[in-house]
């Protein structure tokens, strides 16, 4: 179906603007997933905060022009999916690594972060990173950890001190 030239400038924006606030893509073949499955997939991506797009890939190769999503365009042939995480880079990774387990037809192509290529085989990197609030608690942890030794070291003094003087005490008996 030809698509007027209207609705093509208004795809490529749409597909620039995302891509030039992306912090990920990640790319997958579709061909044999049912729109059933696509569904699913478009719900649980607005959850995480991920923005499927599927363009052509002629129109993609315009929209990601002058973008860190540029070195995707030697990957861009046939059907395919792009998935762009918004807030957390490993979202789109792991969404797309999860869907791909259950259904064997769906593909991944290849990822991009801070304007690299990676291949498929690459996803790990990507869908293993923590979450914001994963690292915020590690983060914390981390931070709570000297604090926490400094109280007991302070709070150890006092009974040092006691153990000490009971000691004295003691051998002062014994001489006595």
């Amino acid at each position: 179906m030809a698509i007027r030239l209207e609705d093509k400038k208004a795809i490529v924006a749409e597909v620039n603007e995302t891509a030039g606030t992306a912090l990920s893509v990640v790319m997958a073949d579709y061909r044999g997933v049912t729109s059933g499955d696509m569904t699913a997939l478009r719900a649980k991506a607005r959850a995480e905060n991920v923005r499927l797009k599927v363009v052509r890939n002629n129109l993609a190769k315009i929209a990601i022009r002058d973008t860190e999503f540029e070195c995707i365009d030697e990957a861009l042939v046939g059907p395919t999916i792009l998935a762009f995480s918004m807030e957390d880079p490993g979202a789109g990774a792991r969404l797309l690594k999860d869907f791909a387990k259950e259904k064997e037809v769906f593909e991944i192509k290849g990822l991009a972060v801070g304007g690299e290529f990676y291949s498929a085989d690459q996803i790990d990197r990507l869908a293993k990173l923590p979450t914001l609030h994963e690292a915020l608690t590690k983060l914390a942890i981390v931070t709570q950890a000297p604090v926490t030794k400094l109280a007991r070291s302070l709070n150890d003094i006092p009974g040092r001190v006691t153990r000490v003087v009971a000691a004295v005490r003691d051998q002062k008996r014994e001489a006595a």
